[in-house]
């Protein structure tokens, strides 16, 4: 069941986020779905989920951007197992914890790019930071936020992250 759910999760995100979300954009920012998706799989069933599933949404969604195949698999990955990490030594997790932690990971995740690549003179490190990286990082946080708010308000998380870690 949990690996139907994960097929369904990663082929769910592709077409969202590399064909729907470029017409929805808020101020011309558009959320990682790919980065919410698999941080709270990794906070909610561990380590493992979280690494497998972020190599997976990381090879797809890399397929239809023009980011390095590798590095958004290494990247997603490494996100969701640092996540599954520290979602085992949280006892409670608030959907606060939660935005806040997506906010901080999320803007890393986004300036990676700039920092790869070589920008031009007048579009410096802080350029990227305060008109691509940080404005995406406040829409990832909300949009996590607010799932793990609705999935904490209908189900038991508590014992949904002690279950799946047995």
């Amino acid at each position: 069941m949990k690996a139907l759910l994960y097929s369904v999760v990663i082929v769910g995100i592709v077409p969202v986020q590399s064909v729907l979300l470029p017409h929805l954009t808020l101020w011309g920012v558009k959320p990682d779905f790919g980065v919410v998706a698999v941080c709270l799989i990794g906070l909610i069933n561990g380590e493992l989920d979280g690494l497998l599933v972020g190599v997976a949404v990381g090879w797809a969604l890399s397929l239809f951007s023009a980011q390095d195949v590798l590095t958004g698999a290494m990247l997603k990955g490494g996100l969701g197992l640092v996540a599954g990490l520290a979602g085992r030594q949280m006892v409670y997790l608030s959907p606060l914890v939660l935005v806040l932690g997506l906010l901080v990971v999320s803007c890393l995740v986004g300036l990676v790019t700039p920092v790869v690549l070589k920008l031009s003179p007048q579009q410096d490190l802080w350029w990227a930071i305060w008109n691509v990286a940080l404005p995406q990082a406040c829409l990832d946080a909300v949009i996590g936020g607010a799932i793990y708010w609705l999935m904490w308000s209908q189900f038991n998380i508590e014992q949904l992250m002690s279950e799946s870690r047995m």
